[in-house]
């Protein structure tokens, strides 16, 4: 009867085994940090900038979609670059209304084995194989967030940038959530169970805005900025630097 140890590789071939991987390992960092250097790069000059962010399964003609294409129109020909995920459902309808806006439209593609395919409004489009790059450069570049109706992308992307502020890690940045009808039983479960049983402190629900209205939000992204300017103070590009 054949034994366990007989069915591992010998030790000089385990050993050549970990070595192709380690080289392998380093390789991939390096890809890693090219990823990094070149969406960069590449998203040094679209300041002030907006993400949406959304179900990639809403379709076209679903009142959701309309809503965000007259937001993202609204950022852009307000001087918003509008960042979106570049893919279709809510993030289409945000990277068309900010196409035929006056600023750009941006698109940080993801490579999936599903459901992400590039849309065709995008004036400037960056891909990505790595989730975690992608959602850095979303906080990144991004001056505000608009948070429309979608499932556990959309949830994780609102719910890193409320960690990131929250722990002091990022700048303070207006989390606009639109559709309150949809997100508010998600409100009600953060006040009654996080805040109640002390998990967040109770300002910390003030990190979240809920607004319905499109010319509502663009006025308070606005508002939060016209005391200081849309750009990032020393000590907050110092934060940013280490996301």
């Amino acid at each position: 009867m054949m034994s366990l140890s007989d069915k591992l590789p010998q030790t000089s071939d385990r050993y050549d085994m970990m070595q192709r991987f380690r080289s392998r390992e380093a390789w991939h960092v390096m890809k890693i940090m090219s990823e990094f250097v070149d969406s960069a790069e590449e998203l040094q000059g679209i300041t002030p900038a907006v993400s949406i962010f959304g179900s990639a399964r809403t379709p076209r003609d679903h009142p959701y979609y309309k809503l965000t294409e007259e937001v993202a129109r609204l950022l852009s020909d307000s001087g918003f670059s509008v960042i979106s995920g570049g893919g279709p459902g809510i993030m289409e309808a945000a990277n068309k209304g900010a196409f035929y806006g006056k600023s750009p439209s941006v698109a940080l593609n993801i490579v999936l084995p599903h459901e992400q395919k590039p849309n065709e409004y995008q004036d400037l489009s960056i891909k990505f194989n790595h989730f975690f790059s992608r959602k850095v450069m979303f906080v990144k570049h991004a001056i505000a967030y608009v948070v429309m109706p979608g499932g556990f992308g959309t949830l994780d992307e609102m719910f890193e940038a409320l960690t990131l502020i929250q722990t002091g890690k990022s700048r303070p940045i207006p989390i606009i959530l639109c559709c309150s009808e949809f997100w508010s039983g998600l409100i009600d479960w953060v006040k009654n169970h996080l805040v109640k049983e002390g998990m967040i402190n109770p300002d910390d629900v003030n990190l979240i805005q809920l607004i319905d209205e499109p010319g509502q939000i663009v006025e308070t992204i606005f508002k939060h900025y016209e005391t200081r300017g849309f750009e990032a103070l020393p000590e907050e590009r110092e934060k940013l630097l280490n996301l």
